[in-house]
Parts: C-alpha cells; sequence; structure tokens
C-alpha cells in the first residue's frame, strides 16, 4: 500500500525530530534477513534504547537534512535499516555489532557521529565507546585516584615508625 503524502510527511517529521537528539546513526543494508529477524532486531533495540527504522532512502534523506546526520545522504543507498542511538554514541553500533554476529545477512554500511561519516570499518571502535554511565565511573576513578595514593603515603609514614619500633623491640628482646 502506497503512502500518502500525510504519512510521509509524519514519517520524515518522526525521523526527524529523533535525529535532532541522537547521539549518532548506523545505516545497515537487511536484504536476506526475515521477519522474525527484524522483529528479533527491533526488540533488542528497544532494549538498548536505539530508535530503528525501515524507511525509504528518499524521505531518510529529507528527515536528516539540517541535523548532524546530513553527512550520510551520500550512502543513503539500496534497502537500509536506519538505528539512531539516543542515549549512548555506542549503542546503536553495538546493537548492529551484536546482531551480525548471528545474522550475517546484516551489513553495516555507514555510521554518523560528530557530523562525520565514517565506513564499516569504524563499526567497532564506535561500538566500543563507553555509554554514559561508564564514562562517568572512569571519570570519577581518575579523579580519585591522586587523592588515594595520597591518603596511603600519609598512612606509609606512621606505619614506617611502628615497624621500625617492632623492629627495635625485637632486637632487644633476642639479646
Amino acid at each position: 500500500m502506497a503512502l500518502r503524502l500525510e504519512g510521509k510527511k509524519a514519517i520524515v517529521t518522526e525521523v526527524n525530530t529523533v535525529a535532532k537528539d541522537a547521539l549518532s546513526a548506523v545505516v545497515a543494508e537487511y536484504r536476506g534477513l526475515t521477519v522474525e529477524q527484524m522483529t528479533a532486531l527491533r526488540v533488542k533495540a528497544r532494549e538498548s534504547n536505539v530508535y530503528v527504522r525501515v524507511i525509504r532512502n528518499t524521505l531518510a534523506r529529507r528527515a536528516v537534512e539540517d541535523t548532524e546526520f546530513a553527512c550520510m545522504q551520500d550512502a543513503l543507498t539500496g534497502p537500509l535499516v536506519y538505528a539512531f542511538s539516543i542515549d549512548a554514541p555506542g549503542a546503536a553500533a553495538r546493537l548492529f555489532k551484536d546482531f551480525a554476529k548471528e545474522n550475517k545477512q546484516l551489513e553495516v554500511t555507514g555510521i554518523a557521529i560528530g557530523g562525520e561519516l565514517h565506513g564499516p570499518e569504524r563499526l567497532d571502535a564506535v561500538a566500543a565507546l563507553p555509554t554514559r554511565d561508564e564514562a562517568l565511573a572512569t571519570l570519577m576513578m581518575v579523579m580519585n585516584a591522586p587523592i588515594t595514593k595520597l591518603a596511603r603515603t600519609f598512612k606509609e609514614v606512621p606505619t614506617k615508625v611502628t615497624r621500625v619500633v617492632a623492629a627495635v623491640r625485637d632486637q632487644k628482646q633476642a639479646a
């Protein structure tokens, strides 16, 4: 069933709204995937808070205009599934990477992050990006390390004195 103009405008508006708030986008060819496999992909996407949509490339080109994903317009050819990461920049890449391990038909064709288009060879690097919580935990560890080292250094001085006194005591008792 063909979409009417109102339906097309609604799809473009929806995808444009998501693209404006998204941190990264990944497009992949889904040729050869079954309906059950696509449903499984959508379920995993909902669990990861990734927006996944299959739309016509002409509508996608219009939807990503005036967003940081406008760089993707030349890469939008063929039957594509679009994934936009909402919370973590690597979420969509992780989703497609994990899904492609089990389903070889899914082939990533482009990744857009920070206004730049990258090829599928960058999938592993983008998928390895930490989530917000992981990045905050790493930052807290880095900020906490000097203070911890200082506390250990201060603690070491009385400990050394105690060991010296204990060694002198043991030496006098042995004599």
